[in-house]
């Protein structure tokens, strides 16, 4: 999970008021200095540290909790209003066929960022088009080429003219109506006068609906001394913070930037083009601190691409005619929502520090090895599990390069799946809640 290190510190402070026998002056030292702690090391400022945790000390003095509510229950309340209120204001962002400019410094991030997002669009029913304006680096007229076959949109870059804007005129004449628009631009080593001369240029040309900074969360506070020096000069409508997954100055970049004027619209999570998602303050915060985030795992179900086969495979789950086929197809639907302790960061109280990072590693490794294993099944294997005996077990093991304890392994695993399932759907009050969510197309209970 993005800033894992400081969500894990401020789960414990959580945990530790959980666990207080009492809410009071002892345990609220305790807590201010932990979630003190907690976002030193995250990198966020000294100053807003410090005033954060003052109002948390001072909330809990002197405001009463809600009718029926504890007063652990109402200090974590505090805690979470406290960290969400300096990531700053939601800022919505509209899906739909639009202009996007893209700037940056060197090293950002911010080739790669325009292929994660033109990902998400697509993913919306959006067509894409890219345009390579950095007239500087032709390595980067490459990499973004590359990057656009790869995401299957269009794309233009002209290698012979050295002006930016003229290119971007270029692309627009070309590109088919009701596209949305991506362009790159070049990046400097520091905001000097040429870089922002040239976006301006650029800006005038295309008349963006968007114009993004695209910085690393490496850059921790300073992150937002450039947020404000690109908002000053070209007006930024968002940033997008890149290497989220990575970076212990995470903290610091998320706080910093929040405050300049530019609301950060994105965050990058990871290395491969899926690995881009909004940021919405709100569902962050919630996941921070282990408290779930079940609309975003919704949203990830709804861009499934096998998404009619995956319910196919709930209903035979639930129904006790779930075969092998039927479990692939909910592995390779788990496998497009993203990584194990992503998910389990978005179900809430799972993400509480109740699963250690070695189990989730454990655990993505050995679903990996099952679609191994599964890959090396014939067709009548899927569909009929029960002739898989101990020749058939060597033979598949054989074919998927797993030990047969592994595929013996599978096995177990699905047959105790396909128990429950059927076990639970065998009472009454289950039947009916069915019967409710599919109607007439409910599942018969075997």
């Amino acid at each position: 999970m993005v800033l894992d290190s400081l969500g894990k510190s401020l789960r414990g402070v959580l945990q530790k008021i959980a666990r207080g026998s009492v809410v009071d002056e002892a345990l609220l030292g305790e807590v201010v200095r932990d979630i003190q702690r907690a976002l030193l090391q995250a990198d966020v400022n000294v100053q807003l540290t410090l005033e954060l945790t003052e109002r948390v000390r001072r909330r809990a003095r002197e405001e009463k909790p809600p009718a029926g509510a504890s007063l652990r229950d109402f200090l974590i309340r505090i805690i979470y209003e406290e960290i969400r209120g300096i990531l700053g204001p939601e800022r919505p962002f509209e899906a739909r066929p639009k202009k996007i400019l893209l700037a940056g410094l060197f090293g950002q991030g911010k080739t790669t960022t325009i292929g994660k997002l033109a990902r998400y669009l697509q993913k919306k029913g959006i067509r894409v088009g890219v345009v390579a304006a950095d007239v500087h680096r032709p390595a980067a007229i490459d990499q973004l080429e590359q990057l656009s076959r790869r995401v299957g949109c269009e794309f233009y870059a002209n290698r012979t003219e050295r002006r930016a804007e003229a290119i971007v005129r270029e692309a627009l004449a070309t590109f088919p109506p009701h596209l949305a628009i991506l362009v790159d631009t070049a990046g400097r080593s520091g905001i000097d006068p040429e870089l922002i001369e040239e976006l301006k240029r650029v800006r005038t040309a295309f008349e963006p609906d968007e114009t993004f900074l695209v910085l690393d969360a490496a850059m921790g506070q300073s992150a937002g001394r450039s947020a404000e020096a690109f908002h000053r000069a070209v007006g930024l409508t968002g940033v997008i913070l890149t290497k989220m997954d990575g970076s212990a100055k995470g903290g610091g970049a998320l706080s910093a930037v929040a405050t300049s004027g530019a609301p950060i619209v994105f965050l990058g999570t990871g290395e491969h083009l899926d690995e881009l998602e909004r940021f919405e303050p709100t569902r962050f915060v919630s996941r921070l601190l282990g408290m779930g985030d079940i609309q975003s795992l919704l949203e990830r179900f709804e861009q499934l691409s096998n998404k009619e086969a995956a319910q196919e495979a709930a209903k035979h789950l639930m129904s006790g005619r779930f075969s092998l086929r039927d479990m692939r197809t909910q592995l390779d639907s788990l496998g497009q929502m993203g990584p194990v302790s992503k998910l389990v960061s978005m179900i809430p109280g799972v993400g509480m520090g109740k699963v250690d990072d070695s189990q989730l590693d454990a655990t993505q490794a050995r679903l990996k090895r099952f679609r191994t294993i599964l890959d090396s099944m014939t067709g009548e294997e899927l569909d009929n599990p029960q002739v898989i005996k101990s020749d058939r077990i060597h033979r598949i093991a054989r074919g998927s390069g797993q030990k047969p304890t592994e595929v013996r392994g599978l096995l177990k695993q699905y047959e105790t799946t396909r128990k429950a399932a059927h076990g639970l759907v065998s009472n009454r009050r289950l039947r009916r809640q069915l019967e409710k969510q599919f109607g007439s197309e409910a599942p018969p209970v075997e």
